[in-house]
């Protein structure tokens, strides 16, 4: 699985790690708002590694939780998955909007062999200083650079460089990103409103 090649999910020893993975993400989404020092210790026991002060608002799920390394100063917004059959590694000051979906899994495209269950999975790597919007979803294998912002409801299914704004589906780079350039009013709706 690690390795990138195919496997077999149903395996025994997968099938027990996802299921000790399941519980502490059902046990950290059934705790109260204000109980941050039990949330913390739940996705610290979870995580891979996870430097610094960090916080994921629930509703929370991932598969392993040991293929997962956050930075310093993460966030991730409700509703966010991590399909981390394979390494998803955030650099530091990385915030999710609600909604977004990290997905090293993958299936084989030949029928027979994704009918006999068989996956495969890609190591996906963000840098630092990365704003998702709300909504994005990040395919296997893919590398993002440091300093950039995603629009919302993307589907990002290739690389993107260091220093730039992206959108769509699929994702695609629509300009660079001036050094220190304000970025609280990139992403507006049509009627002039900000989307996180």
């Amino acid at each position: 699985m690690l390795n990138g090649l195919l496997y077999d999910p149903g395996d025994t020893e997968l099938d027990g790690e996802r299921a000790l993975c399941k519980d502490l993400c059902w046990q950290f989404n059934q705790l109260r708002p204000s109980e941050h020092e039990k949330q913390d210790g739940l996705l610290r026991r979870l995580f891979g590694k996870a430097a610094g002060d960090f916080y994921i608002e629930p509703s929370f799920w991932c598969d392993y939780g040991y293929n997962v390394e956050l930075g310093e100063n993460f966030y991730a917004n409700h509703n966010c998955v991590l399909l981390d059959c394979a390494k998803i590694i955030f650099g530091s000051n990385v915030l999710l909007g609600p909604g977004c979906g990290f997905y090293t899994a993958a299936h084989p495209l030949d029928a027979e062999r994704r009918n006999q269950g068989l996956e495969y999975a890609k190591p996906i790597t963000v840098g630092s200083s990365v704003w998702f919007g709300g909504g994005v979803q990040v395919m296997p294998g893919v590398k993002i650079g440091d300093n950039v912002v995603i629009g919302s409801g993307s589907v990002v299914t290739k690389d993107l460089p260091d220093n730039v704004l992206a959108a769509g589906n699929p994702c695609r780079v629509l300009r660079p990103l001036a050094s220190g350039e304000d970025r609280s009013g990139l992403l507006r709706g049509r009627d002039g409103s900000p989307h996180p």
